[in-house]
């Protein structure tokens, strides 16, 4: 993927920047996904996670606002998080 300079993103380095994971609604999913955002962002806080379980409760929608400070940080938060066994979505 081509670098994109900075005076050309459209994000702002840096910045709150949510990101929605879904997953199924099992013991766990929630602390997974904290630990992940832990790893890229030190300072994040567990206690902004918003969750959201699907209409059946099968899926658990998780809200994660994390401190973004590049392009890099967030690709690699996005395939660290796709590619964990317990995540079905991450928007």
């Amino acid at each position: 993927m081509p670098e994109i300079p900075p005076d050309q993103s459209l994000i702002e380095y840096p910045s709150a920047f949510p990101i929605k994971v879904m997953g199924a609604h099992v013991e766990g999913f929630v602390d997974a996904v904290v630990a992940v955002a832990l790893q890229f962002d030190p300072g994040f806080d567990a206690a902004t996670v918003e969750t959201r379980p699907s209409k059946a409760g099968n899926y658990l929608g998780v809200t994660i606002t994390i401190t973004a400070t590049s392009r890099d940080q967030l690709d690699e938060l996005y395939r660290t998080l796709s590619t964990h066994p317990m995540v079905k979505v991450v928007l």
